[in-house]
């Protein structure tokens, strides 16, 4: 996040790496790996960086400071760091910050929803010959996650589900019906909003595959695109990439049941397993 915004003030005042790099005794390269949140980040550096940028504005320079100070802060999930991928974990962190989260999920119930049992089934599927302390550490870190929907300062979740998601039978039908149980609980929330994408409906605009878009309380903050794949993770925040996820998101979200009807489909497979 805070390499994104210095990547922008950089490229709107028109300045080099190299000259950024000058400023605070460091090569083009390690601005570079600054602004892709690869190295840790200096206050004083920052600082620096912000005047050189022509950044005045003293709320928007502390909050971004006050940025710095929080990225070379250890969060919880870092304790997870033998399970935890390093690409998930930037991941974790977004979402650790993140106010809005919309979601569509082609494969699996999303990693926010799932049901305990559901959620040991699926990183048993992804983990195989793991040791059970390792699916124990791992299905741990998943309801951590989970715990801050009902926190005091809860996110708002928008979550797309295909039909495929919820009719492939992961862990067999006991897990099954406590995962529906589990949704149509976690659709009470006033902070949560899950809609189904029917087959019916045949084809949509994500059939790209599923991604996850992060929206943040500091308005200057752009919404960053999460996109998983089998080896690693793509984070995108550029304004044109995000805005075509954000059209299929809006598409989605039109076109697929409405909430209220995604409860009533919710019970018709609660019934049906």
């Amino acid at each position: 996040m805070l390499g994104s915004q210095l990547r922008r003030l950089r490229e709107q005042q028109g300045v080099t790496r190299q000259d950024a790099g000058y400023v605070i005794r460091a090569s083009e390269s390690k601005i570079s790996r600054l602004e892709l949140g690869r190295v840790s980040f200096k206050e004083r550096d920052v600082d620096d960086l912000l005047t050189l940028y022509g950044v005045g504005d003293k709320t928007e320079r502390d909050a971004l400071l006050q940025l710095a100070r929080e990225a070379n802060t250890p969060g919880w999930w870092h304790r997870y760091n033998d399970v935890l991928p390093n690409w998930f974990q930037t991941y974790v962190g977004l979402e650790e910050s993140a106010a809005l989260i919309r979601t569509y999920e082609l494969q699996f119930v999303p990693g926010l929803l799932q049901s305990e049992g559901y959620a040991r089934a699926v990183i048993r599927l992804g983990n195989a010959g793991a040791a059970e302390s390792e699916i124990d550490q791992r299905v741990e870190l998943r309801l951590q996650r989970q715990e801050r929907l009902t926190g005091p300062e809860a996110p708002r979740l928008w979550a797309v589900l295909d039909e495929g998601a919820l009719r492939r039978p992961i862990g067999g039908p006991e897990v099954m019906r406590g995962q529906f149980e589990h949704l149509i609980e976690m659709s009470k929330l006033p902070n949560v909003t899950i809609q189904i994408m029917p087959f019916r409906f045949g084809g949509h605009a994500a059939e790209g595959g599923a991604f996850t878009i992060l929206r943040f309380p500091e308005q200057d903050l752009p919404d960053v695109v999460y996109v998983e794949n089998l080896t690693g993770a793509m984070y995108l925040d550029k304004r044109d990439d995000v805005d075509t996820y954000l059209q299929a998101m809006e598409r989605l979200c039109v076109d697929s049941a409405t909430p209220e009807r995604t409860v009533e489909l919710l019970g018709d497979l609660l019934r049906e397993t």
